[in-house]
């Protein structure tokens, strides 16, 4: 028996929103784990951001993805998909923007200005999360913006000791994936409405609905 084809378009479809998106690199992110604990003895951790090595350039790319252990990827899964899910309530535009800037800025100042190592992980990318939502909540004051970041605040304010020194941890990465999505947000907020007689246009991203992609 076959699923109808209004099923398997609605399952097309969720597949093509932020949450469908972050679910598929949190699959890659455990079954390359898997394959790399189990099959390939850890080598493709080398494969990670190496600061100012033109080889270890394209872990930029390849970062997020690599995780020393399950328990590394078990820590980053889920604050993955609450924060990202926080971002992507603002719209499809605005989270792929703000995801791009954590990976692609992040991880360039990472590249630029961290630490010699291997740096791994997809907490970049959670801080950026983090990053954008706290930095909407300054530069925007509004409802929306302000209740994100007290939720985020509520169950992920532990992330800010991440940002402090420390050995072993790639804290340069968290710090500039929260720049890449403080960057983020500051370029991507919304006016303020100064009068009562201005309307309000809204910006070509808050048009654009998560969940419909009608």
């Amino acid at each position: 028996m076959t699923a109808p084809v209004e099923t398997k378009t609605s399952r097309a479809r969720l597949l093509l929103t932020p949450i469908g998106f972050m679910a598929l690199a949190l699959a890659a992110m455990w079954g390359i784990e898997v394959a790399d604990s189990v099959v390939l003895d850890e080598a493709l951790q080398r494969n990670g951001l190496r600061p100012r090595h033109r080889d270890g350039l394209d872990g930029i790319a390849w970062a997020p993805f690599l995780h020393s252990d399950y328990g590394h990827v078990a820590s980053n899964s889920v604050p993955l998909l609450v924060l990202g899910g926080l971002v992507a309530a603002r719209g499809r535009r605005y989270w792929g923007w703000v995801t791009c800037a954590a990976i692609l800025l992040g991880g360039g100042l990472t590249w630029l200005l961290a630490g010699d190592g291997i740096h791994i992980g997809a907490s970049g990318v959670v801080f950026g999360y983090f990053g954008a939502i706290l930095g909407a909540a300054i530069f925007e004051r509004r409802i929306r913006a302000l209740g994100a970041a007290l939720i985020a605040l509520g169950f992920y304010s532990s992330l800010i000791a991440g940002l402090v020194p420390q050995e072993a941890i790639s804290w340069e990465g968290h710090l500039f994936g929260l720049v890449g999505g403080v960057i983020a947000s500051r370029a991507l907020a919304e006016p303020r409405v100064t009068s009562k007689d201005t309307p309000y246009e809204p910006e070509p991203w808050e048009l654009d609905e998560p969940w419909n992609l009608a």
